[in-house]
């Protein structure tokens, strides 16, 4: 065995083997593979391995595609073929209205990365699969190239590439040990001796934390027991002349594929098992979980009023073996928080479809930095500390009993809320909000009517429309309140501090002290990396002169991360998070100053508080730091308050905004506002696969800077001309927002995709943010949507259809 390798990857299961090849694809062929046993000795030998393109993302669709691909390559391979049975379709079940409705925007979603799903109905499932009872069926959705593979020879397959290629493959070598050296470099302990690695990939499955626990870290994943049952032949099987679709229903909680002339059939059953959370034991390998069919009968009763076929038919074997969740039931792909030269592919429930996708666009990341779509859907930093065991169990057992249930719009279900809360959020509690999560803040999502309002999830305009539109009918015309949590927060130090940020950011830097200015930060492909309000904060009695940096708050570990990898020797900058710290109230509207005046002592005019200001004071009793800024469009501050004061400030607004009007308001409003400004949001219009160009961010661009991270390839993206553009639509219906993901048509072809969508309260418009071809771009020019099945028509306006001069803004 080698003692020194570039990449070692830790776990031969599919997610090792499929970063071992994809590293050699990527040309690095000094990669190693450590598997403590045998290849697919973990949860990869026993899986159902069904292979679909179906994701709830385009990201998600894309590496699917991509398994697909390798996988029918690998089974054609005249010199190691494997089993592949590719293209047997598959129908995702629907019993409701709202279920048909959101694979009709799954199909539309998918479109646009070319693949072609078919929305059918109930006579049509049971034409397709013989074996279906049409009771309570309203339709499904059909996935053409649906199918299943053969777990070992694939990872055998892919392993037996990986090393024609240079790559090397070490079963029966456990690592023991993981240390890093100063030079970011990694030592890896193993009793066959020590490996000296550039990076290191953790590919260990159900003991990935085992491995991370070497590592100083703690991944949020949990195992849970999963069974299936493989049947006797089925005679209507035999007689139908062609191979089964593949189920997954969402009525009665199970799947089943054809497995030779029977079925295979898997159950998420809602008395479901946790399994590993006290240790796992060093000998369980290759293992099984005992069989545990009596936890399984309330689903089983389900599958049978399905399938009744199932009912005649004997049991030939039962498999009940661990499967690996996250906390939100997607893998965690990419960089490991807070480490350097360190990765993770972990979290793979459903490993065999996806892990053909999954190790490709990891070893983009390694090898290039980022992957050709953007994924931040995957990435580990996504979850910070509150990730703990409790919570990932919790989680874990919930995404378990929903399997196949997707989350439709503005849906976040129970298990594990309240993990992060602020001193308001009991008080915002009682005054009728209703809360959304983010990065498992709890924030207000929108203000109840009455005590016993719900709201009817799904894809088209609810009962909350008319909610939002009063709260911002207050914000338009008065004072409105609400509380932004867990918004991402550095405080920036040292001598050095704005020589870095300048060198980080692709415009020009403000450095005057009380003042407030947006920027964005480029990753070193000239895409866009972050988005950030840097706020120049005087010397005062609370501390020297400092720079606050704000961000999205789902970006806490990916930006920390970001600005101290690229700290250079010797630079004089400290970078200290108050995120967890400090909550943020925002005041918007043409009276916010006048509340804001009554709370605070000081001249609050626009001539001695000017739009892009920050000033310290104090709101009530309560210190603050407040900002002119705005993500409404109307005359807003954002007012930063340390947590252990929040109640007080919270309670001087609300005072001094009695004689206002001052209404409270929530996230569903600014979001319908932001979209009539053009103001973008991270992670929806802000991607890595788009330049500041194309984002049509160019007036914060200033390329006559000598240095900037970026700079060459944004210079050589410029030069190329533009892929997309993203342009501000309105769409011609009033029932249904676009959303993202939803396909752009012209002329019968995909020409973008939108990424954001909502009604415009303020305007009277339907409007939508989309990334399309260049020559769509133009005002005025005429697209459709594909929106729910049906072609909507949507033309391309100004990018701020409200107050497009920022009058109020500054009034």
């Amino acid at each position: 065995m080698k003692t020194r390798a570039r990449v070692v990857v830790t776990g031969g299961g599919i997610a090792g083997c499929s970063t071992l090849y994809h590293l050699t694809q990527e040309g690095w062929s000094d990669v190693m593979l450590l598997e403590r046993d045998v290849l697919t000795s973990g949860t990869t030998w026993h899986s159902a391995a069904q292979v679909t393109n179906f994701g709830t993302s385009q990201t998600m669709v894309g590496l699917k595609s991509h398994s697909i691909a390798l996988y029918r390559e690998l089974a054609e391979d005249p010199d190691y073929p494997i089993t592949y049975h590719h293209a047997d379709g598959g129908i995702r079940l629907a019993g409701t209205p709202a279920q048909m409705d959101g694979y009709r925007h799954f199909a539309s979603m998918a479109r646009g990365m070319g693949v072609e799903f078919e929305v059918i109905d109930a006579a049509e499932c049971a034409r397709r699969h013989p074996l279906l009872s049409t009771d309570g069926l309203l339709g499904g959705l059909w996935d053409p190239l649906d199918g299943d593979i053969d777990p070992a020879g694939l990872c055998q397959a892919l392993v037996r590439r990986a090393r024609r290629a240079g790559a090397e493959l070490h079963e029966h070598t456990p690592v023991t040990g993981l240390r890093q050296l100063s030079d970011d470099t990694w030592e890896v302990e193993t009793p066959r001796g020590t490996i000296s690695a550039d990076i290191v990939v953790n590919a260990c499955g159900y003991r990935v934390n085992e491995v991370g626990a070497m590592m100083g870290v703690h991944h949020p994943v949990m195992s849970m027991e999963h069974q299936y049952f493989v049947t006797e032949d089925i005679p209507a099987i035999a007689e139908a002349g062609h191979r089964m679709p593949l189920i997954r229903c969402p009525i009665s909680d199970f799947y089943s594929r054809q497995e030779r002339g029977g079925l295979l059939v898997g159950f998420y059953e809602q008395d479901c098992k946790t399994w590993g959370m006290d240790g796992i034991d060093p000998k369980f390998s290759s293992d099984l979980c005992p069989d545990d069919l009596d936890r399984i009968t309330d689903v089983l009763e389900g599958a049978f009023a399905r399938m009744p076929a199932l009912a005649q038919v004997g049991i030939r074997r039962v498999v009940n073996g661990p499967i690996t969740y996250t906390i939100d039931g997607v893998p965690l792909v990419g960089p490991i928080p807070g480490k350097r030269n360190a990765y993770c592919i972990i979290g793979l429930r459903a490993g065999l479809g996806e892990g053909g996708g999954h190790g490709w666009l990891l070893a983009q990341m390694i090898v290039h930095g980022e992957a050709c779509f953007d994924t931040w859907v995957l990435d580990p930093r996504r979850f910070t500390g509150h990730g703990n065991v409790e919570l990932c169990a919790l989680k874990a057992i919930e995404d378990y009993q929903n399997e196949f249930r997707f989350h439709f719009p503005h849906e976040h279900r129970p298990a594990g809320r309240q993990i992060k809360t602020t001193p308001l959020t009991p008080i915002l509690a009682a005054e009728g909000a209703t809360f959304s999560v983010v990065n498992g803040w709890e924030r207000v999502d929108y203000i109840k009517p009455a005590p016993d309002f719900t709201e009817t999830l799904g894809f088209r305009f609810n009962e909350v429309h008319d909610v939002v539109a009063e709260e911002v009918r207050a914000v338009h015309t008065g004072a409105g309140l609400t509380e932004v949590s867990g918004f991402n927060r550095f405080e920036i130090t040292g001598a050095d501090a704005h020589a870095f940020l300048d060198r980080m950011i692709c415009g020009r830097l403000r450095r005057a002290p009380g003042r407030v200015g947006l920027a964005y930060l480029l990753n070193h492909q000239g895409c866009v990396k972050s988005e950030a309000t840097i706020a120049n904060l005087p010397a005062s009695d609370r501390g020297p002169a400092r720079v606050w940096y704000g961000s999205a708050a789902a970006s806490e570990g990916h930006d920390m991360d970001w600005l101290r990898a690229h700290l250079q020797p010797g630079e004089d900058v400290r970078i200290r998070s108050l995120t967890n710290e400090m909550t943020t109230l925002v005041l918007a509207g043409p009276k916010a100053r006048e509340v804001l005046a009554a709370a605070s002592r000081g001249d609050w005019s626009a001539a001695a508080f000017p739009w892009l200001s920050v000033r310290e004071c104090f709101v009530g009793i309560a210190p603050a730091v407040v900002m002119s800024v705005s993500y409404s469009g109307e005359l807003a501050y954002e007012i930063h308050v340390p947590n252990s004061q929040l109640y007080a400030a919270y309670l001087a607004l609300r005072r001094a905004g009695e004689t206002h009007g001052l209404r409270l308001f929530g996230a569903r409003a600014v979001a319908s506002m932001r979209l009539e400004k053009g103001y973008l949001h991270w992670k929806a219009e802000l991607l890595t696969e788009y330049d500041p160009f194309e984002t049509g961010l160019d007036r914060f661009v200033d390329l006559d800077k000598p240095d900037f991270v970026g700079r060459p390839a944004l210079l050589d993206r410029r030069a190329q001309g533009p892929r997309r553009r993203l342009v501000t639509l309105a769409i011609d219906c009033t029932d249904r927002p676009a959303q993202p993901g939803s396909s752009v048509m012209h002329d019968g072809r995909i020409g973008g995709t939108v990424t954001s969508g909502d009604w415009g309260h303020r305007t009277g418009l339907n409007l939508a943010l989309a990334y399309v071809a260049p020559d769509l771009s133009r005002m005025g020019t005429q697209v459709s949507i594909d929106m729910l099945g049906e072609t909507v028509p949507a033309r391309v306006i100004p990018p701020c259809p409200y107050d497009p001069d920022n009058l109020r803004v500054r009034d």
